[in-house]
């Protein structure tokens, strides 16, 4: 509400801006028009002999003073209210001198309160302005009225409806010209009201763009770090592994020549998943987003979940086992099913977290925890390797930070750091938005069982 009750003042104290060249050369050709329609009118009263006075000076004079009182208008936008005051000074003087048009005189005085209504920068000027003018105006209507009780008597000797004479002069002469001026003063408040809106649509169109253009930036990098952190853990996890099977290979190349072929095929096999698991990262990224139509060239690509989530631990525990450490999974609670969003977090906490167990810990042992609590789903990762960094070990990787991120979208808790009796524990708690509790409390005091048997177990179950 008080946005909305600042925005209005701001917009009460708007100026319009100053004419274009454009608008001043609209002027220059009004002026002229009024100019050469007032030397036109002034033949035709002259040779029509119906002067708006009964007289009328010489056809020179006549042409000067029209000419006079509407050349003003070619600068009418740039000095409105100097121009104003011209025009309606020239007006009275040339009633005075009985001009004989009153046409084209009242329409450049129109045209000038008009235009001080519609264009004048200081408002209470433009006003008082026009106020000024318009009383100076019934002022002089009011001589000419009191005048006119002294005018000869045949000034009305052709009158023949049921009002005096003079009364229905002064009625008429008066709602002639409260219909002029107040048309002049509605119409240029018109004017500078429509300018005004639309200076208001125009501002609140580049308002609306600029909040756009925000919101694709915000939507671009966002979808960037989507892109970045989801690359991070398809391609992290199996390359530490591929790295230390590598390693081993290489040690007993010389010596076991099995025992080599072997690491060499885990190799082998943990890169055909991780290129499997990028070509479907790959061919949900570049999906059609009204159809979801996976390219031709990637639909091999669907035997790899791009989406992996909470069965798929049991693989990525013996993927990690392969590398050597030794890997126990436990599922606690009663199984359930959970939004896969917070499946695919829970998993790719789970994967960082060995990953970095593999890379940074030198651990022995590593146990993974799956907890199915009341409305919350949590992931804990533990080693009894060497205490870390922060981040994980990897101060110029992102994987804590892409963590968090994940925990994060979906309101939930992530800890990370080393253990009392050594070691480190990562653990992410995520909301679920289920209001189901666990069926087994006595489960978490129970010690981790084998990855197949606990993986099973859960099944069972969840069935």
């Amino acid at each position: 509400m008080s946005a909305t009750r600042e925005q209005g003042s701001e917009w009460s104290r708007w100026r319009r801006p100053r004419p274009t060249p454009a608008q001043r050369r609209r002027d220059v050709w009004l002026g002229l028009a009024v100019v050469g329609g007032s030397a036109l009118v002034t033949v035709l009263v002259n040779s029509m002999g119906a002067f708006a006075f009964g007289d009328a000076p010489s056809l020179g004079e006549q042409f000067g003073w029209t000419a006079a009182m509407a050349a003003p208008l070619v600068v009418r936008t740039r000095f409105p209210v100097a121009v104003l005051c011209t025009i309606g000074a020239l007006f009275i003087a040339g009633q005075v001198r009985h001009v004989g048009d009153n046409l084209m005189p009242s329409i450049a005085l129109f045209l000038a309160i008009y235009t001080v209504g519609a264009w004048e920068r200081n408002r209470p000027l433009a006003r008082w302005a026009r106020i000024g003018v318009i009383a100076t105006m019934f002022g002089w209507l009011g001589i000419s009225l009191v005048r006119a009780l002294f005018s000869p008597p045949h000034a009305f000797e052709d009158a023949a409806g049921p009002l005096d004479p003079l009364v229905a002069a002064v009625i008429y002469q008066i709602g002639i010209n409260v219909l002029f001026f107040l048309s002049a003063y509605f119409f240029g408040n018109a004017a500078w009201l429509s300018a005004r809106r639309q200076a208001e649509l125009v501002a609140q169109a580049e308002e609306l763009r600029r909040s756009q253009e925000q919101n694709t930036r915000g939507a671009v990098v966002a979808e960037r770090v989507r892109i970045a952190r989801d690359l991070h853990d398809v391609v992290a996890h199996h390359v530490s592994v591929m790295g230390v099977q590598a390693g081993a290979a290489r040690r007993v190349l010389d010596k076991d020549g099995d025992a080599a072929r072997e690491a060499l095929r885990a190799v082998e096999d943990t890169a055909r998943v991780a290129i499997g698991e990028l070509r479907g990262l790959l061919g949900v990224l570049r999906a059609e987003p009204d159809t979801g139509a996976t390219p031709p060239d990637e639909e091999a690509a669907g035997q790899y979940p791009s989406s992996p989530g909470l069965a798929e631990l049991s693989e990525l525990v013996s993927t990690t086992r392969a590398a050597g450490l030794e890997v126990d999974l436990g599922v606690y609670g009663q199984a359930r099913p959970v939004p896969d969003g917070v499946a695919l977090s829970a998993y790719r906490v789970a994967q960082e977290a060995l990953t970095n167990v593999v890379r940074h810990a030198g651990a022995r042992k590593a146990d993974v925890r799956v907890r199915y609590l009341a409305g919350t789903l949590e992931v804990e990762v533990t080693d009894d390797g060497r205490e870390r960094q922060p981040d994980g070990g990897a101060n110029r990787g992102f994987g804590l930070l892409g963590m968090r991120e994940r925990v994060a979208v979906h309101g939930g808790e992530l800890e990370a750091g080393p253990r009392r009796d050594g070691g480190y524990r990562v653990r992410a708690v995520l909301p679920t938005g289920g209001s189901e509790r666990s069926t087994s409390d006595t489960a978490a005091s129970t010690a981790p069982s084998t990855a197949s048997d606990t993986v099973a177990g859960a099944e069972m179950s969840a069935s």
